[in-house]
């Protein structure tokens, strides 16, 4: 989350009498950075259900690793669209693009990239209707099977910790970020308006866990590859070809 903007620029905030700047790392492809980063979470699942000698806990893990390609092509190409309208790979840029009142913020051009990432951000988090990972019905607990205590507890926190950190990606690519969605109320502080809206992000999670229903193996793969990642490749030609014309 340090690669994610909390407020302007410049803004700084005391607390308990130290100064902390809104954005912590101005980094020009923390986009880049952030997928990067996230990719390399599936290697705790396939490592833990590897080496608990389980068949259980293997399928588990390998599961995990054919549902992260599957779904992080569709997620890459989907932030492509905010890329091109944004001009760069920098959250802080981004959330610049989308100054102004809410109908500026990149959900409305890129509504269909929103959906797909988001969609894909589920798969990513191994939660209902894609936590085929675990799938309690078919494989007891998939790479969790042979884990309790703390150890258990360490992949709940992950998976929860990752949960506000893709909530907050959301809000900031698509929701404005730290913005307000009218600027009468900007006199309200950047990061309540993140908080809020990660709040937001978080009950959508919740919500979909407990009203979906879980998929198949071979449906989660199908919508994967013959669903999502056509609909981010035309998200992104579309916004090319719009982008061109306009400039």
């Amino acid at each position: 989350m340090a690669v994610l903007p909390f407020g302007p620029v410049g803004g700084e905030v005391n607390l308990f009498g130290h100064r902390f700047d809104y954005v912590i790392a101005n980094f020009d492809s923390g986009l880049v950075l952030f997928l990067a980063a996230g990719a390399l979470a599936v290697y705790g699942v396939v490592l833990a259900g590897w080496s608990s000698n389980s068949n259980f806990s293997l399928l588990g893990g390998l599961r995990a690793g054919a549902q992260m390609i599957s779904y992080e092509l569709a997620m890459g190409f989907s932030v492509v669209g905010v890329m091109l309208m944004a001009g760069s790979m920098n959250f802080v840029h981004i959330v610049d693009g989308q100054a102004g009142n809410f109908w500026h913020w990149y959900f409305i051009p890129q509504i269909v990239g929103g959906l797909v990432f988001f969609i894909a951000t589920i798969a990513e988090l191994n939660r209902t209707p894609f936590d085929l990972a675990e799938a309690e019905q078919e494989l007891v607990a998939g790479h969790l099977t042979e884990y309790s205590g703390m150890r258990w507890g360490m992949f709940m926190f992950a998976e929860y910790v990752n949960m506000v950190v893709v909530s907050a990606v959301c809000a900031t690519l698509y929701f404005g970020g730290w913005r307000a969605p009218l600027e009468v109320l900007d006199f309200i502080p950047g990061p309540i308006w993140l908080f809020l809206k990660i709040c937001v992000f978080i009950f959508l999670y919740i919500w979909v866990r407990w009203t979906i229903f879980r998929y198949r193996y071979n449906q989660l793969m199908s919508i994967g590859w013959k669903v999502l990642l056509p609909l981010s490749l035309a998200n992104l030609v579309v916004t090319a070809i719009v982008i061109n014309v306009v400039n």
